[in-house]
Order: structure tokens, then C-alpha cells, then sequence
């Protein structure tokens, strides 16, 4: 006897315990199904018979089922993968909060941090000081006060103010103020500032909000862009210059003339 034959069986078997026998009778023939049982005998076995009828039609036959994995088995090996699932979700996003809750915060202090001559520092640098840089490094520059080089960086660098004297700088150099290259220094890379004064070899491009100096020793490859500019007499100079942050629009000025003559 198959799996579903035995649980019918097992059922009819309840309700007759359950039931008594005049009102069983009444069941099965479907009289007070509403008022005495919720439902009639005939409808639990009719659908005990369509159940089993399903099963066997999906092959859950006894002698199929004999073969299968154990059902609560999986079931229990589910709910295990589940567990693990939901843990290890849970330790990713812990993670990631203890990442942003550790973030360090960067507050303006009076401090100077220095990189002495004989210093080598690979990797990048993030203070909320200024910095005195006479060694090297080789990463970027991070800082909330003022940035003195006069020695090598290799990556970008980010200040209140940065003066560069007699260095070597590859990279970027990004001052919310000014910016000051020496007679004797070299940067390739762009420079973004509000001021620039340049004396020394600059390859790349200079945008600058405010006015900017060009030295009577000053190299400059790349285009200008600033609100004025001032060149001393043997300044060189490969590129374009334009005042795009002047008060007067040459382009507005002159349209303003020509509808004025006609």
C-alpha cells in the first residue's frame, strides 16, 4: 500500500474515533456538512484521492520514493545553507558598517609634520597639518594646511598653499590658495589654484582663478586659463592664454558694440 493509501487510511480512521457513528453516516452522506464537520469525509477522501492521483502522475509512486534522497534530509540541508547564507550576509554588511564607522576624519590642526632628507616614504600621506617635505615620496599628498616641497613626490598633491622650491614634482598639484613654483623646480602635471606664481619649468596645464605671475625664468608647456596674467620679460611660454575668469567677456563686449552701430 502506497504512502498516500496509508495516510487516507489513517484519516478515516481519526475521524471515525472523532465522529460519532450516526453522525459519520450523516457525513458520508452529505447531510449537515456545514454545521457538524466544516466538511464531509467524502470531500477529505476525495481529495486524499486527487493528491495521490498527482503524485502518482509525477512518478512519487512507493517504489519511487524508496529510491529518493530522504526528504527531511535536503529539507534540513536547506534550511543549513540558509543559515550560513544569512550569516555570512550578515558579517559582509557588519563589515562594511565597521569600514565607515572607523573612517578617519580629517580636523585643521597647528601641527607641521616633516620629511626629512634621508626619508623615503612610499605611499600616501593624509594630514590635517601642514607638512615640510625635504625627502621624497611616492604617493599622494592629502593635507588641510600649508605644503613647503623642496624635495622629489611622485603623485598628486592636495593643500591649503603650496610652495615648491628647488623640487621635483610629478603629478597634480591642487591649492585652495596660492601656489608658488621656485626658480629651480619642476612639475609635470597640472596645477589648480586661486593664485600662481611661476619662476621655475611647469608641463602642463595652469587654471587659475585669480591672477597669475610668470617669472622672468619661468618655462611653462600647456595651456593658461586665470583672471589675469602678468609676463615678465623672458618668460617662455608654448601654449594658449586665456583670461576666462576676467570681469569683461571679449566676446559679450564686442557684440554689445555691434548691435550699438547698426
Amino acid at each position: 500500500m502506497g504512502f498516500f493509501s496509508d495516510l487516507k487510511e489513517d484519516l478515516s480512521q481519526a475521524v471515525n474515533e472523532l465522529m460519532p457513528e450516526e453522525e459519520l453516516e450523516a457525513a458520508l452522506a452529505g447531510e449537515n456538512t456545514q454545521e457538524k464537520a466544516g466538511f464531509s469525509a467524502q470531500d477529505l477522501s476525495d481529495m486524499l484521492d486527487k493528491v495521490e492521483a498527482i503524485s502518482n502522475e509525477q512518478g512519487i509512486t512507493e517504489g519511487v520514493v524508496a529510491d529518493q534522497p530522504d526528504i527531511s534530509k535536503a529539507v534540513s540541508q536547506q534550511k543549513e545553507e540558509n543559515v550560513m547564507e544569512g550569516k555570512k550576509n550578515f558579517r559582509e554588511k557588519r563589515g562594511e558598517e565597521k569600514k565607515m564607522e572607523f573612517q578617519p576624519t580629517k580636523m585643521m590642526t597647528d601641527e607641521t609634520a616633516v620629511v626629512t632628507a634621508g626619508m623615503s616614504i612610499t605611499g600616501d600621506i593624509c594630514s590635517g597639518g601642514s607638512l615640510e617635505l625635504i625627502g621624497s615620496v611616492n604617493g599622494n599628498i592629502d593635507i588641510l594646511g600649508k605644503l613647503n616641497i623642496t624635495g622629489v613626490i611622485e603623485g598628486n598633491s592636495h593643500a591649503a598653499e603650496i610652495y615648491a622650491e628647488g623640487a621635483k614634482v610629478t603629478g597634480e598639484i591642487n591649492s585652495q590658495g596660492s601656489v608658488k613654483i621656485g626658480q629651480s623646480s619642476v612639475v609635470i602635471g597640472n596645477i589648480t589654484a586661486t593664485s600662481a606664481v611661476i619662476a621655475g619649468a611647469v608641463k602642463g596645464d595652469i587654471d587659475v582663478h585669480g591672477p597669475v605671475i610668470l617669472d622672468t625664468s619661468a618655462i611653462v608647456m600647456g595651456n593658461i586659463k586665470s583672471k589675469s596674467v602678468q609676463i615678465n620679460n623672458g618668460a617662455v611660454i608654448e601654449g594658449l592664454c586665456s583670461q576666462c575668469y576676467a570681469d569683461v567677456n571679449p566676446t559679450s563686449f564686442f557684440d554689445e558694440i555691434k548691435k550699438k552701430s547698426k
